[in-house]
């Protein structure tokens, strides 16, 4: 059945003024860019307060240690990794990150030997990354750390008669919504704090526990 041409024009001025389905038509071309908008704001967020918690658990490492006066003990570095797990329990840093906890002093040698030496090191979290400075035992006989430990340019010794509580924490920063924007990365922080008051700077294990070793 064909339309008198008035009623075509009726018709189509209908189709034109008809706006029934306008609000959901724009929905859908703006629901995916707000999407985008919503995940990456959060992503953003996450990776954020990972750096938080991970530069915290390296700050609190290290202070914690230094604040150890009467001697230094095994079970004093497990109390200190149980205050880095409770910092990382929201980014289940145990399985995730790893803290590499060292003792920095001076050798007592001297000549071409003098310098900086890792007295102990011990290790906690599951993911595997290696000290980037050294390990336990080395500048004991050399000058190999006469310059301390650290990245070039930013790197810390300890001074005469002091220990240097040296703590690198190393995260694997897996994404909300793994993309090509947002990927797996490390993220890793390292700090120092000094020895307060700890006169004795050996590492000794009077109630023979597990030593966390790396």
């Amino acid at each position: 059945m064909s339309l008198h041409p008035r009623q075509l024009r009726d018709t189509l001025r209908r189709l034109v003024r008809d706006d029934s389905g306008l609000a959901f038509i724009e929905f859908a071309f703006i629901a995916p860019i707000f999407l985008v908008l919503v995940l990456a704001g959060l992503e953003i967020s996450n990776l954020a307060i990972a750096h938080l918690r991970v530069s915290q658990i390296a700050m609190t490492v290290a202070d914690n240690a230094g604040r150890v006066d009467a001697g230094i003990d095994e079970a004093n570095i497990h109390e200190v990794f149980a205050g880095a797990q409770i910092v990382g329990k929201s980014l289940d840093f145990e399985d995730h990150g790893r803290v590499v906890l060292s003792s920095l002093e001076q050798n007592g040698r001297t000549g071409g030997n003098r310098g900086q030496m890792i007295r102990w090191q011990r290790c906690w979290g599951a993911l595997e990354v290696d000290p980037a400075y050294g390990v336990e035992g080395d500048g004991e006989d050399d000058d190999s750390l006469e310059d301390g430990l650290g990245a070039d340019g930013n790197k810390v010794t300890a001074s005469a008669n002091v220990a240097m509580m040296f703590v690198e924490a190393t995260y694997e920063y897996q994404p909300l919504v793994a993309t090509d924007f947002f990927e797996p990365q490390t993220i890793r922080y390292e700090s120092a704090f000094n020895v307060r008051a700890r006169q004795n700077n050996v590492l000794s294990n009077t109630q023979g526990l597990a030593e966390m070793e790396c």
